[in-house]
């Protein structure tokens, strides 16, 4: 039975993010009530407030399936990683930047930003860190990785480097959402230039 809950449990939360997201997108994050994303989800008002307090929980909750979805898409890459240490940091930032649009616009990404900025002792703010810090150490995996193929030097620090390319890659990301009129090629290739020379500077020669 506890499994059974737990399963229910599981989809209704499921069915709240996607109505969210998909209301989110269409009207706005301040027109949604969360009694319209209830009422879209087929659960009743009193079970979305039992999930979730407001609808910045909602948001950070989409963020932390887009992200758990990005991170379990890149461990493939950090499984079997190209031998081309740029090849292989830019297919896992593609993973990341590629999935990005999927349950937010670049509207919802950058309230997301503001909420986590506006209060950063709340629990949606320190949630929200704690999502970069898992999408930095996987980059630091893939870095242990590519030093294992002997395509990284190996007296770097795996995990001070991942801090660091993360970094330049959620710097690209922000600039990204807070211009409407640039699209994804166009970060995809800021994103590459960068790549490429931050692999000059830690492959082994």
């Amino acid at each position: 039975m506890t499994g059974l809950r737990e399963r229910q449990k599981a989809d209704r939360t499921r069915r709240i993010l996607e109505a969210a997201s998909t209301l989110f997108r269409a009207q706005g994050y301040d027109a949604v009530r969360i009694e319209d994303i209830a009422a879209a989800a087929d659960v009743s008002a009193g079970t979305c407030y039992n999930y979730f307090s407001t609808k910045g929980d909602i948001l950070l909750a989409i963020v932390s399936m887009e992200v758990e979805e990005v991170i379990d898409a890149g461990r493939a890459v950090v499984a079997d990683p190209p031998a081309d240490v740029a090849e292989a940091l830019d297919r896992l930032i593609r993973i990341y930047y590629d999935h990005s649009l999927l349950y937010l616009t670049k509207e919802l990404w950058r309230r997301a930003l503001a909420l986590s900025v506006e209060a950063p002792d709340t629990p949606f703010s320190q949630r929200y860190l704690a999502l970069d810090a898992k999408l930095a150490a996987q980059v630091g995996d893939l870095v242990v990785a590519l030093q294992s193929r002997g395509s990284v030097r190996r007296g770097l620090d795996p995990e001070a480097l991942g801090g660091i390319l993360f970094a330049q890659l959620n710097q690209a990301f922000i600039a990204f959402v807070t211009q409407d009129a640039m699209p994804l090629a166009d970060l995809h290739r800021t994103s590459r230039r960068a790549t490429d020379q931050l692999a000059l500077l830690i492959a082994m020669g």
